[in-house]
């Protein structure tokens, strides 16, 4: 068998500061210190990673609308009915605040007797009636169920109630989403409070969690994946990596399958082309088989039993086995909380649709997908399961486990397709885990909020600051855009990873920015990415602003692209030749600052002309067989699309900044590729209109 080879996409080394867990004297750690600031918005936006504790956050904002506020009742919507039990009762007093978080059982219908489908979620549409007829504060159900309670009791029937939703990102503007209809319904109506919280807002296809004009009047709460787990305790290094097999999947897992780590493995879907297509059960089978010799299940628990050669024996939870004895009993025993805190009481999980969003295993520290998974909120909820901080664990690991593509397959393209979105994936996770950027002008001058290194602010160059608490740089630009509007700033602020999914989400720029730069022997400058193709994604995002907004906004979205893959660059190098140290806590911010320190000027121009998919296409170049990666390449090639008459118009676009620079226009047969490619789109043109004219 072919050796499974790895992308090393994105390795992230943090401080351990030991901020994340310290609370202040109400018992509040640092983001539900932020989210209960924020209290008295009437709709609160809370951003924040897995474990960082939403759930307890949400209670004390609660607390406060019931007691302070004015509101008569609370109700807290969650996915699934496991979730339901982050918000059993907690005595919020114990640890220094005014009350106590208590639901009285007969309203927390997620521990009511059924199981998670939309039968027994209408059945509970009466309990709902009953409890907003109630004098008690706090109801908690499931999104199903008060989707049903909303179309049959109405809209008007919530008024004056906090209506907190988790795990927000199931929510969609789209007409087809009901939830996302009646929430637009609510904001329309004004007569309700509403808190939305998720780990990973934007969606994997193009449709918004919220349109801009309704977000516009949620106060928005974010803490970053930087400042997570950069004040966890133990947990100090996260990689992300991506392994490419031939044959059946099951033959190569065990090369990726550490049995002395803690692991959670989410097999394929039966239909996926990863599918051995022999059922689910026997592959976990085999998987288990790889591991070691079957001894067995624990009558106690239903965990499989498995003795590896050396003689320990392992102990499996199997979540694939439809039994639905067996699978209750497996489900209980990972719930049962006395064994929260035993490292020891199960090794691995194997899992098909569970085990992902709200699942808590504090221990696991290496999360193994096979397949590509189409969305990257699922890709992060599964990479938030080896995320949780535990004594002893300083290193997590998410392995996404790909089929490479072969030439002589049927499905080549759907392979090639699942290998550059696995790639798009993990551009998308390093920008989510490396700090928050903030651009401003050059010369804005000195902010004491940053550190800008050891020989301080200079206002004879530009800037690089950053601030650790935070988890936040400044970088100063020179030619940057100021945006005009107060959504363009918001956006600036808050959105630039929204922007950045979508751009490396376009099938078209992935392909031409990975196969077409310099770096792959292609004759794509980098500012046809940057400028055109990030422009027309910034301008069909956001089509109600202005230009100034839009190139306001372009600019930061490949600002904070190109430094973070850049800045990857010097962070490679360092945890190469200094390994765990202190130099690679640092690399990141040291990397931005070189790339600062090595022109007199930070300028947009420079920026735009790098090609933000070079440093990507290297790992996979290293990662893939020289055969798989010349298919690749031969695939995109021939889906090579000619220019189009939009892309041709913002061509000529820059076209005109260049004349008013250089006065001349572009010639075609210039050495610089870029002004080549302007010219071409004059060209274009100009043939449209001569044919026009012809005709």
């Amino acid at each position: 068998m072919t050796a499974p080879r790895n992308v090393p996409s994105v390795s992230v080394t943090y401080k351990r500061t030991g901020a994340t867990n310290k609370s202040n004297e109400l018992g509040m750690r640092p983001m539900q210190e932020r989210a209960y600031e924020r209290r008295g918005e009437q709709y609160l936006l809370i951003k924040s990673p897995p474990a960082s504790g939403k759930s307890r956050a949400l209670m004390f904002i609660a607390l406060d609308k019931l007691h302070n506020q004015g509101l008569s009742q609370a109700i807290i919507v969650v996915p699934e009915r496991s979730i339901g039990a982050s918000f059993n009762n907690e005595p919020l007093t114990r640890w220094g605040f005014w009350a106590d978080w208590e639901v009285r059982p007969q309203w927390n219908l997620c521990n009511a007797p059924g199981a998670d489908d939309i039968r027994v979620a209408k059945s509970k549409v009466k309990s709902v009636g009953a409890f907003l007829a109630s004098g008690d504060p706090v109801l908690v159900c499931t999104h199903a169920t008060f989707r049903f309670a909303v179309e049959e009791l109405g809209i008007e029937a919530f008024d004056n109630r906090l209506i907190a939703v988790d795990e927000f990102h199931h929510v969609s503007a789209d007409d087809d989403n009901v939830l996302g209809s009646q929430l637009k319904a609510f904001i329309a109506r004004d007569k309700v409070h509403l808190v939305a919280m998720t780990g990973s807002y934007f969606r994997g296809d193009a449709v918004p969690v919220l349109m801009p004009e309704d977000e516009a009047r949620f106060a928005t709460v974010t803490y970053t994946y930087y400042e997570q787990l950069n004040g966890y305790e133990h947990l100090k290094a996260l990689d992300i990596g991506y392994f490419f097999y031939n044959g059946p999947y099951v033959d190569d897992i065990a090369k990726v399958l550490d049995p002395d780590q803690k692991t959670i493995v989410h097999i394929p879907n039966v239909n996926s082309r990863e599918s051995t297509q022999r059922g689910k059960t026997t592959e976990v089978s085999e998987i288990m088989h790889a591991l070691g010799e079957w001894q067995g299940k624990d009558s106690a628990t239903g965990f499989d039993l498995v003795r590896r050669p050396y003689g320990r024996v392992l102990r499996i939870a199997d979540l694939v086995d439809d039994g639905p004895e067996r699978h209750s009993l497996v489900v209980a025993a990972l719930k049962d909380p006395a064994q929260k805190n035993n490292r020891d009481h199960v090794d691995i999980i194997i899992a098909l649709g569970m085990a992902k969003e709200g699942f808590d295993w504090i221990w696991c520290e290496h999360a193994l997908t096979v397949g590509y998974r189409s969305s990257l909120t699922e890709i992060i909820q599964i990479i938030g399961r080896a995320t949780r901080d535990a004594p002893g664990k300083e290193r997590a690991r998410f392995t996404n486990l790909i089929a490479e593509p072969d030439a002589s397959e049927d499905k080549v393209t759907e392979a090639v397709n699942d290998t550059l979105k696995a790639i798009a994936a993990s551009l998308l996770m390093e920008q989510v885990l490396a700090p928050k950027f903030n651009f401003v002008p050059k010369g804005a001058g000195e902010d004491t909020d940053f550190d800008y290194g050891e020989e301080g602010y200079d206002a004879s160059r530009t800037n690089v600051g950053f601030n650790e608490e935070r988890g936040e740089f400044q970088i100063e630009i020179k030619g940057l855009v100021q945006p005009e509007s107060e959504e363009a700033t918001r956006i600036c602020q808050e959105d630039l990873n929204e922007v950045i999914t979508a751009f490396v989400q376009d099938k078209k720029v992935l392909e031409t920015g990975l196969f077409d730069g310099d770096h792959a022997g292609g004759d794509t400058p980098a500012e046809e990415l940057t400028l055109v193709r990030m422009g027309k994604i910034v301008r069909d995002r956001y089509p109600e602003l202005s230009e100034t907004d839009h190139e306001a906004i372009r600019q930061r979205a490949v600002a904070a692209l190109a430094l973070t893959q850049e800045a990857a660059k010097e962070a490679a190098k360092a945890a190469a030749n200094g390994g765990d140290g202190t130099k690679a806590n640092t690399a990141l911010i040291d990397g931005i600052r070189k790339i600062a320190m090595d022109v007199r000027d930070l300028d947009i121009d420079l920026i735009d002309r790098i090609n933000p998919f070079g440093a990507a296409y290297a790992i996979l170049a290293k990662a893939m067989s020289e055969d798989s990666l010349k298919q690749v390449a031969a695939v995109i090639a021939g889906k090579k699309i000619a220019l189009t008459e939009e892309e041709a118009m913002m061509l000529a676009e820059r076209a005109k900044a260049f004349l008013q620079e250089r006065n001349r226009l572009p010639s075609l047969t210039s050495n610089d590729p870029w002004e080549r490619r302007m010219a071409e789109g004059i060209e274009y043109l100009k043939r449209k209109v001569k044919a026009a004219r012809d005709a």
